[in-house]
């Protein structure tokens, strides 16, 4: 069974940054890195969840176009842990964030839908204001 865990949410400034980290069990003691997909989505109130960024295999990572240049997607795999490094924050990034995994690996136009991914954790809220 795979459990999921996100931590690191928070209230921050705009252009502020955060770093939010996904703890995974179940996944480090039975499968090597390369056979999942990882992620973060997001979703705000009144709007459809959507793929912010995914790490497939050991290596291979996709970014939402709005997010490019200012987050970052790695990993920890001695911690069993993803890392979302979110710099330069503006309100629009506001939401509840949550890690997914997914057993297989998924092409890069569709490694950020959600649908897609099976595995969840929680969330942690996400809050960009002044």
């Amino acid at each position: 069974e795979v459990q999921l865990e996100e931590s690191g949410g928070g209230l921050v400034q705009p252009g502020g940054s955060l770093r939010l980290s996904c703890t995974a069990s179940g996944i480090t003691g039975r499968y090597t890195d390369s056979r999942y997909c990882m992620g973060w989505f997001r979703q705000a109130p009144g709007k459809e969840r959507e793929g912010v960024a995914v790490k497939c295999g050991t290596g291979s990572t996709n970014y939402a176009y709005s997010v490019r240049g200012r987050f970052t997607i790695s990993g920890d795999n001695a911690k069993s842990t993803l890392y979302l490094q979110m710099n330069g924050l503006k309100p629009e990034d506001a939401a509840m964030y949550c890690c997914a995994a997914r057993e297989g690996l998924l092409s890069s136009l569709l490694s950020l839908v959600p649908r897609w991914y099976n595995y969840w954790g929680q969330g942690t809220q996400v809050t960009v204001s002044s």
